[in-house]
């Protein structure tokens, strides 16, 4: 299910080697912002769990990936995974006055977490929520987000390459609100 998807991410982490260890143009290499991505339960397991429904790709993968695109873009990317939804939260509240925005994938805590919403509405970052599968063509259950109604948007059902589009959506928004 996700082997174009999976093509499409080792592209990416190909071209970000081919281009060095800063990943690009050397005026990017001072951060201008600062990009929270937060992973939630379950997910340190990619690339073992339901790989065909989650893919292959590995979260560290994803990570480096996330890190390499960042430095192409001027973001410095900080990554978190917890499968405890206090530990969540903790990172969301310590993100004040330090990131720009954040890309979420709460994981199951999407359809349940009240405490990680209101975490989110308490900070006043931008948030964007990723998915790696496509939840509406899942189980009931799946379809509602507790954060959607709080994320300027949600991306959804394209693997790991979901994580990349979400990054360049977030330097566009954090550039908007600098700029």
């Amino acid at each position: 299910m996700f082997n174009a998807r999976e093509e499409l991410a080792g592209e990416v982490m190909r071209k970000k080697r081919a281009s060095g260890p800063e990943g690009g143009d050397p005026a990017k290499s001072s951060p201008t912002s600062h990009a929270l991505v937060i992973h939630g339960p379950n997910l340190n397991l990619l690339g073992e769990r339901e790989p065909q429904v989650y893919g292959r790709t590995r979260l560290a993968d994803i990570d480096r990936a996330l890190k390499s695109l960042g430095r192409e873009l001027g973001v410095a990317v900080e990554t978190f995974q917890s499968n405890s939804e206090g530990e969540i939260v903790d990172r969301i509240q310590q993100a004040r006055n330090r990131a720009d925005i954040i890309l979420i994938n709460p994981g199951a805590y999407t359809h349940t977490s009240i405490a990680i919403r209101d975490a989110i509405s308490a900070v006043g970052i931008p948030v964007i929520e990723v998915h790696l599968s496509n939840v509406y063509k899942r189980e009931p259950f799946r379809h509602h987000s507790t954060i959607a109604d709080v994320a300027v948007g949600r991306i959804m059902g394209f693997g790991a390459e979901g994580y990349y589009l979400a990054l360049r959506a977030a330097a566009s928004i954090a550039a908007q609100k600098k700029g």
